[in-house]
């Protein structure tokens, strides 16, 4: 059965919404009544990364519903439950939850230093993991409440394992989070789905650490992504639980035939996202 729902008034936790598809993600909900707590490191201005909490804050609150900005490092438990705690302070609930702050290192183990092993691990599968763990009581309370993870499909094919073994380590640990919380919150109101695009998103991980201006311009807005979680926070089946979802397959089954308005350039096809045959 699918129902839509209204999410006015709701309330979403977004980690990493400082910039890129994270706040792509908070601007979308926030079109859509949802009041935002934005939880990143970024407090300050960096001369090579545009964007803050603050300044993502306020261009949410544009959109007419309330936003928190809290510098929060998500591999520290304490700041962690500080940031919830605030949440609920100023709000009284919570609904939903994004996991989407990442780190991302593409080498092979020999070229790997244990310093950026450890900062995937902590961000990606332990941040999932200790993020959704302090959400968990608050969402227990909403009538429809729902875990959203920017992880990927597991996909055992031998090159996604070989070509980056640590960031891919990091990113099934997210995925394995979504299986394992969904079968855990299975006969609770709690939703636990992760979601994963089809091509690059236009970042400026991608721009910094993927190839540069070259591979961005063969990149998708971080809007498809918003749009899609949108859409499926909005209208989804009620027993869709533990999915493993593509962006571009959600906005495919609400009738999206063509992805050309998402494209950073028009003249080449994007490039596909990792982790995807």
């Amino acid at each position: 059965m699918t129902t839509n729902h209204s999410l006015k008034d709701r309330v979403a936790f977004i980690t990493g919404g400082s910039r890129g598809i994270g706040k792509a993600i908070a601007l979308g909900l926030a079109e859509l009544g949802v009041h935002i707590t934005i939880a990143a490191k970024t407090d300050q201005p960096h001369p090579k990364l545009p964007g803050t909490i603050q300044t993502a804050a306020a261009e949410i609150e544009e959109k007419g519903v309330s936003a928190l900005a809290i510098k929060t490092d998500i591999r520290d438990e304490a700041q962690v439950q500080s940031a919830m705690d605030a949440c609920i302070s100023k709000f009284g609930r919570l609904d939903i939850l994004v996991n989407n702050a990442s780190a991302i290192f593409l080498a092979d183990t020999v070229n790997t230093p244990m310093k950026r092993y450890d900062l995937m691990q902590d961000v990606n599968a332990r941040g999932t993991f200790i993020c959704s763990k302090y959400a968990i009581p608050h969402l227990m309370k909403s009538d429809r409440a729902h875990i959203l993870v920017m992880c990927p499909p597991l996909n055992l094919n031998p090159p996604w394992l070989g070509n980056h073994l640590a960031y891919t380590l990091s990113k099934y640990g997210m995925s394995l989070c979504v299986l394992g919380l969904a079968q855990e919150l299975q006969h609770t109101s709690i939703a636990v789905n992760g979601i994963w695009p089809e091509t690059l998103i236009a970042t400026t991980a991608v721009k910094n650490l993927l190839g540069g201006e070259a591979v961005w311009q063969r990149s998708r807005k971080p809007s498809i992504v918003a749009d899609a979680i949108t859409a499926l926070l909005r209208d989804y089946p009620e027993n869709s639980k533990g999915d493993l979802l593509i962006v571009e397959n959600i906005l495919r089954a609400k009738g999206v035939k063509t992805f050309h308005q998402y494209n950073i350039s028009s003249d080449e096809e994007p490039f596909p996202d990792i982790f995807l045959d």
